[in-house]
């Protein structure tokens, strides 16, 4: 919260000073639920015209159950899919699955942001001067999140609704009900874990670490679960929870009762733990003593790799367990569009056959390293928006060797995501004997480099020109990609949508050749925007958060 926004609001605050904080958490939490309630609502109707294309015939579904719903892999990344030869299965398993784990991450995201990320920017104390206190705030605080939690539930409502009447689906109200509450249950339980470790944590991005940690662990034990015999450690895991829910093929409620108990126990301790620490700290105490450890510590160069290192650590490891596991079911998973030659999938890769799939994943893999980019970006706006770049730049640092040091790690970190992506596949592919070849695979993962440089060039020339867009502008267009490929595979977009997407630009390697020219083009125009940013940059002045 801003001083500005006190000053332009004092009666309202004055009259309801338990609503500032929810007003102003609501607010921002609900610009992404929005967002995400649209791609969630976009999706599920996807899948549920998707069906019915791919799969018309009771040939075509018997395949499907002898291939996806007895798929090892399958299981093991969206979760089992019961009755999948139905579109009430298919749907589910999709939809449930797949957009569960995307809420889950965008609602850990989201909560350290709107929570230790405002405490770390020292708009908290602003707050708390008013007449409140730390735990009524913080209780405040995790109603607004509840709020924008409450948008994204009814917008995937209205979408099951919508599509259970305006298709074959046939969904009833209280199936489509049901079914928006089991899509969204992850998410809320991640809000809830993003805010318990916004308490315990001393700073907003180890904040982001351990609620990483925790989606990481419950996300393992899942496929360990779905993997193995050790059935029942999807007991253990809240992922499981959710997959237990088993929604529109056969709806168990009593299943909410472990995600609702764990998502009250986390809100209260978060309230608890507010009132109990001293603003600026975490519950657990940061070390006011270490070592020194200058490593890399002796130019921007150094620094930029070493304050990025954590991110790209993750990053990497992330992508390359990612890549493994899709080389690992590669080769049952191509039966599955075997026989394909039509549909929105085989419109997405423009190939038919078993290359549909590997076409698909990697253009995920690509939707991923542009994030990847957008996240580099923001982290690049965040050093100046909270004035660590006042600091540095106090010493004998000028601002391009700065700016051009964090290009140059973000470059190596997209590059190095397209490179693990290629071989972490490569070898899945050998241990279950798919025989790809190790050139095609690698290709395949550099080919989704450009993107990632083209997102990090175009959002430097927003951060030269206008510094506090230039996050929301690098993610919102990766979303816009992303949606515009959706879209157009399924209606049939006109060129000129199409061209917008920076996802568009690229082959859709390993299913097709590589595109080096167009690679080439991507790459050209990200470091043009990247220079015109850099100098834009260099002869503005700094802007605060």
């Amino acid at each position: 919260m801003s001083v500005d926004l006190i000053a332009r609001r004092p009666v309202s605050i004055a009259r309801f000073p338990g609503m500032v904080a929810i007003g102003v958490v609501a607010r921002r939490a609900m610009r992404g639920a929005f967002i995400w309630g649209a791609v969630f609502g976009v999706v599920t109707w996807l899948e549920a015209v998707q069906f019915g294309q791919e799969y018309p015939t009771a040939a075509d579904r018997a395949r499907l159950v002898a291939t996806m719903g007895s798929d090892v892999g399958f299981q093991a990344i969206f979760g089992p899919g019961p009755h999948i030869d139905t579109i009430h299965g298919y749907v589910a398993a999709h939809a449930v699955g797949v957009l569960g784990v995307i809420g889950a991450v965008w609602a850990l995201l989201a909560s350290t942001r709107l929570l230790r990320g405002e405490e770390d920017a020292g708009r908290w104390e602003v707050l708390l001067a008013g007449p409140t206190t730390r735990r009524r705030a913080m209780a405040a605080a995790v109603a607004g999140l509840g709020v924008g939690l409450g948008l994204l539930w009814a917008l995937t409502a209205a979408a099951y609704v919508a599509v259970g009447r305006g298709t074959d689906a046939g969904f009833s109200l209280g199936a489509s009900l049901f079914a928006a509450t089991a899509t969204v249950a992850a998410t809320a339980m991640f809000l809830a874990v993003g805010a318990l470790c916004s308490q315990l944590a001393a700073t907003r991005r180890q904040a982001v670490g351990w609620a990483a940690l925790v989606f990481g662990v419950a996300y393992l034990i899942r496929v360990v679960a779905y993997s193995t015999s050790l059935r029942w450690l999807r007991w253990v895991s809240p992922l499981g929870w959710v997959d237990e829910l088993r929604p529109l093929t056969g709806n168990r409620p009593l299943a909410l009762v472990p995600i609702t108990v764990t998502i009250s126990v986390l809100v209260v301790l978060t309230i608890l733990l507010a009132g109990r620490r001293d603003l600026g700290a975490g519950v657990r105490p940061a070390h006011d003593t270490k070592p020194a450890h200058t490593r890399l510590l002796t130019g921007p160069l150094g620094l930029a790799a070493r304050l990025g290192r954590g991110t790209a650590l993750g990053w990497i490891g992330g992508l390359t367990m990612g890549a493994l596991i899709i080389g690992l079911i590669a080769k049952g998973s191509a039966d599955v569009w075997a026989n394909q030659s039509s549909g929105m999938f085989t419109t997405l890769t423009g190939t038919q056959g078993g290359a549909v799939f590997l076409g698909v994943v990697f253009l995920l893999v690509a939707f991923l390293v542009a994030m990847a980019a957008a996240g580099q970006v923001a982290a690049t706006r965040e050093e100046e928006a909270q004035g660590y770049l006042d600091h540095l730049l106090a010493r004998p640092v000028a601002r391009l060797p700065w700016l051009a040091g964090r290009l140059a790690v973000s470059a190596v970190l997209l590059a190095g995501l397209g490179v693990v992506a290629g071989v972490g596949t490569w070898i899945g592919t050998g241990i279950t004997g798919a025989g790809l070849d190790f050139g095609t695979l690698l290709a395949a993962g550099v080919n989704i480099v450009p993107v990632g440089i083209l997102v990090l060039g175009l959002g430097t020339l927003v951060h030269g020109l206008a510094p506090r867009y230039a996050a929301p502008f690098a993610y919102g267009l990766v979303a816009w990609s992303f949606l515009v490929e959706i879209i157009g595979a399924s209606l049939g977009a006109s060129r000129w949508l199409l061209d917008t997407s920076v996802l568009h630009h690229i082959a859709r390697a390993p299913a097709a050749d590589v595109r080096w020219d167009s690679a080439a083009i991507l790459i050209g125009i990200g470091v043009a925007a990247a220079a015109l940013g850099a100098f834009a940059f260099t002869r503005r002045d700094f802007h605060g958060g």
